[in-house]
């Protein structure tokens, strides 16, 4: 493996790694809310042990993801300065708004909510952790912002080799970033909801503070539910979206190596022959793929031997095809993980209807398991995002060969030796959330409750074993 790919799979390593954490925070933080509202609402006190309990997997959530957060920062300036040279004039405004507003608007009333029980007002409680949700959306929006430019530059100009900014307004109406940006805040309120779904069904099947658990079981079905099937919606948005904007992705997407004229069928799945760039096996839907991109029965979709012809033309020789099977499989991953927290979480709100949910045993066993199931959509739609970009760090723009850092300032050997240490220190912090998640996932609602008196072959259970 050369620089480049030492450079990528640091990157790939520590992005996966942080974004296994944003999106729980920023849902978390919104289904806190709700239950605290029906706190205020009702004046029901056994709310407020619940809101405890969550709020400290809360924490501990956002601690690691602001750690990781930072280290990831760093590689930047370390593997991919020519990158952060060439579009640093256009990141820099929506950054430093993120930095400046969006992280210490939170940062600050995560503190006021924390320590702010019994010092002040119920409705100012309530209030601040409002707060901290709108900044973690917020937040999002600003990093969505900059990442939006990366998948369909605006508002720029080339000065001197580099992008510069000559719009603010063109970042900020990107058709990119309005699209990305509600299927990103969507996808999180909807892996909070299976989150809170799991460690739910775990203290409801041992019989554990049940009354408390039902409410969280309830706010993250229904959540849960009205975001499956929102995500769904506007990630087909954003798939119709890519015909025009990234045909390249769409096509490595589906495999389709060449143009469908009139009638695209859907691949629901296939066995992809990369070297001899065809189907080996193919399960396919007649016309699927031309009704989700166009809502209509006709309609030509581009193949990736087309769009390279189309390529080399508009920007010169060279191999634009990004690795199909990873974009491939990771695309029905995410749709396969998404399925199920769609009929999971509706057969939820069906249960939750006859009042009959703790009585389903084997359901709660399941939810326990479907925790993997966010991760695994979350993991696999960014990488379906980035890998079906390449050979693009800057759609269109800068190939990512080209916004490495230069071997005379830094050698591979450093990329190898900060790839270790990143490695180390993520693995340390990967160890420590995996205890203090499973410590304080097994105490429960009652920090006096004692840990080891709860058996379970539960994913909890499981990892820390």
């Amino acid at each position: 493996m050369d620089q480049l790919g030492f450079a990528r799979l640091q990157f790939g390593v520590t992005t996966v790694y942080h974004f296994l954490f944003v999106p729980i925070t920023i849902g978390l933080a919104f289904l806190i809310a709700i239950l605290e509202s029906i706190y205020v609402r009702t004046g029901n006190e056994d709310y407020r042990p619940l809101l405890q309990f969550w709020g400290r997997l809360f924490l501990i959530n956002f601690a690691v993801g602001v750690v990781t957060g930072l280290l990831q920062e760093f590689q930047f300036g370390l593997d991919w300065a020519n990158y952060s040279r060439f579009v640093g004039d256009i990141f820099g405004a929506p950054l430093a708004v993120e930095a400046l507003l969006a992280f210490f608007m939170e940062s600050t009333f995560i503190g006021v909510w924390n320590f702010g029980w019994d010092r002040i007002s119920k409705k100012l409680h309530l209030l601040s952790i409002w707060l901290v949700a709108a900044g973690t959306m917020i937040s999002g929006f600003w990093i969505l912002t900059a990442n939006s430019f990366m998948q369909e530059p605006v508002g720029y100009q080339i000065v001197n080799g580099h992008a510069q900014m000559d719009s603010f307004g063109a970042l900020l109406t990107n058709p990119q970033l309005w699209v990305e940006f509600p299927h990103t805040i969507l996808a999180a309120y909807l892996s909070a909801s299976f989150f809170m779904l799991a460690i739910s069904a775990f203290h409801l099947l041992r019989g554990q503070h049940v009354e408390s658990f039902k409410k969280s079981f309830r706010v993250a079905s229904i959540v849960g539910l009205i975001s499956a099937v929102l995500v769904i919606v506007v990630g087909d948005m954003q798939a119709s979206h890519l015909v025009k904007s990234q045909p390249m992705k769409l096509a490595a997407a589906e495999a389709l190596w060449n143009t469908s004229s009139v009638h695209a069928p859907w691949s629901v799945i296939s066995v992809v022959n990369t070297k001899a760039q065809k189907d080996e096996f193919n399960i396919k839907i007649p016309d699927m793929l031309t009704i989700l991109a166009y809502k209509r029965l006709s309609g030509s979709v581009q193949g990736i031997h087309q769009v390279q012809a189309e390529y080399v033309k508009k920007y010169g020789p060279g191999n634009y095809i990004p690795p199909v099977a990873p974009t491939y499989y990771a695309f029905r991953t995410m749709i396969f993980a998404g399925t199920l927290m769609l009929v999971f979480a509706a057969y939820a709100v069906y249960l939750l209807r006859h009042s009959r949910f703790t009585n389903k045993r084997w359901f709660l066993k399941v939810l326990e398991w479907s925790l993997i199931l966010p991760y695994l959509a979350n993991t696999a739609g960014w990488i379906m995002t980035e890998v079906g970009r390449q050979p693009w760090v800057v759609y269109g723009l800068l190939r990512t060969a080209n916004g490495v850092s230069s071997p005379s300032s830094v050698s591979e050997s450093d990329i190898v030796v900060s790839l270790i240490t990143f490695a180390v220190v993520y693995g340390f912090m990967a160890v420590s959330a995996i205890y203090l998640f499973r410590k304080y996932t097994i105490i429960g609602i009652d920090p006096t409750d004692n840990a080891q008196s709860v058996e379970s072959t539960s994913p909890m259970m499981f990892i820390g074993s």
